[in-house]
Formats: structure tokens, sequence, C-alpha cells
């Protein structure tokens, strides 16, 4: 073989080799906040947390998990639960083709892990929104999911935790998915009734009827750094009344000062909180009966 036949066999195609944009992997994380540019390692070890300025990225249901519960110890309920479509709702999408999506997405079949798990070794009911399913809209499933949590925490004689990322109510559903307000609140009611705990975290965002609910009912209310949490937009609330609004007046901190939330704990110090608070509540549990 000569070496014109050789170099003949040898492709030069280098658009065939090169990744596209979407491919290529990325060893580098910016932070939205600060702009600094870190190894992505280095933020996943630290949860997600900016190490530069302290700011809470957004993390899925999964990892939230991981990052509360104590190790192997979840057990996940109803994951067999779907959305239906009872409007057969369609706007630029349908409401059946934006569920399918979402779902091959994320890999789950709605906006919410519900189960049971341990924090620290105390057994808890546990439910998570997971933002990235729909921006964690509120439906009948996810409804579902959480009354059903707060009846397995009533049977067990256990404490509920619900940690929400949600943009509000899922317009799909219509007053299907406003129900829903009322349907978790009630739940809510009865674990309350039989001195239960129910702890509530607001993640960025909790928006919408999420926050004019069930994540503003929580025994303590608690909030992580800088989370977006409120029931309008911004813009909205300023076209209705007519004035500027205070700076960062939708943020955690914000709400912490004028008495609306109880605590804003750092995402790396959340499971210890969480343990020290169902040590706390469940001890005047076993007192009071």
């Amino acid at each position: 073989m000569d070496l014109k036949d050789l170099f003949s066999k040898i492709s030069f195609d280098r658009k065939k080799e090169q990744p596209s944009k979407k491919d290529a992997p990325s060893h580098w994380v910016k932070c939205p906040e600060c702009n600094a540019l870190m190894f992505f390692k280095e933020v996943e070890n630290q949860q997600n947390i900016c190490p530069k300025c302290n700011f809470h990225m957004r993390i899925g249901a999964k990892k939230r998990i991981e990052s509360l519960a104590d190790k192997d110890s979840f057990i996940e309920y109803d994951a067999d639960l779907k959305p239906v479509d009872p409007l057969n709702f369609v706007d630029k999408k349908s409401y059946k083709k934006r569920v399918d999506e979402a779902q091959k997405k994320t890999g789950r079949t709605s906006a919410v892990i519900s189960g049971e798990c341990t924090i620290n070794s105390k057994p808890v009911q546990i439910v998570v929104f997971d933002f990235a399913f729909m921006g964690g809209s509120l439906g009948s499933v996810e409804g579902e999911k959480i009354v059903r949590a707060v009846n397995r925490a009533m049977e067990k004689h256990q404490g509920l935790i619900i940690v929400s990322a949600s943009g509000g109510a899922r317009m799909q559903e219509s007053t299907f998915s406003l129900m829903q307000m009322a349907k978790t609140s009630a739940a809510l009611k009865k674990l309350d009734a039989l001195g239960l705990p129910y702890i509530s975290i607001l993640t960025d965002p909790t928006m919408g009827g999420v926050s004019a609910s069930f994540a503003f009912l929580g025994d303590i209310i608690i909030a992580e750094p800088g989370a977006l949490i409120g029931f309008a937009g911004q813009r909205v609330i300023k076209q209705t009344i007519g004035a500027d609004l205070p700076e960062g007046f939708q943020r955690a901190e914000f709400l912490l000062e004028k008495g609306s939330i109880d605590m804003v704990v750092n995402r790396a110090k959340m499971k210890k909180t969480l343990s020290d608070l169902l040590t706390m509540f469940y001890k005047e549990t076993t007192q009071a009966s």
C-alpha cells in the first residue's frame, strides 16, 4: 500500500468528531449572582451553593432528598400517580404534550416526590417539589400526593416536611388545580389537630397558589437564603398598586424581617436544623400523650 492509499482511508472531516455545543460537557459553573467561574465539582460539594458569595442555586428533587435524608432511608410512595387532562386543555401546546415532555425531561411522573425517610434517625414523611417538572406547578396529582403524605403521617404518628419549589397552581387544570389549595389545607388541619408537626421549607421560587396555601401553614416556616417567595410577580403588584416596591421585598430575608417566616437557614445546615426541630416536636408530642 502506497502513501496515497493510506491517507485516502483517513477521514479529515472534523465536523463529525466535534460535539455540538449542547452535547459538549461543561466542567465550569458561573454563579448567577457574583458571576464567579467555578469548577462544577467544587459547587456540587457545596450542595450547589456558591463558595464565593453563598448564592443558593436551584437543585432538583432527588438531590434535595439526598441532602436531607439519611443514606438509603428514603422510601418513595405513590410514584405511579400520573396527571390526566380533564379539560382537554390546549394553548401553544396541548396539556398532554407538556406533561409528556416534562416526564421525559425529569424521568418522573409528576412535579412532586413523596415518601418517608429518617433525618438523623428521626422518622418523618417528606414531600419535595421539582421545579424542572412544569415549573413545579400544583396540579391534582401533586395535591393528592401531599394529602396521602399527611394521611401516612397521621397513621404512623410522624411529622411532615414539605419542600416547595413552585410557580403556583397549574393553569392547564384550571379549577381542578385551585381546589388543591383547599384540599391540602384541610388535610393539614387534621394533622394539626393531632398535635403532629408540619415543617414547611420555602426554596427558590415559592409563588402563587402554593405560597397562598400549604407553604405558609407550617408550624415552622423555613426559607433558604435569597429565595423568591410571594403570590404575584413584582411587576403585577407594581402595576396594581401604582407604587414602587421596596428592594428585595419578595426575598426570604425581607420576609423574615417582617415576621412572615420563622427562619432563613443555609442549605448546608438544613438537615441539622430539621433534626433539632423534630427532636423538640417529638419530645413535646410524647409528653402531651
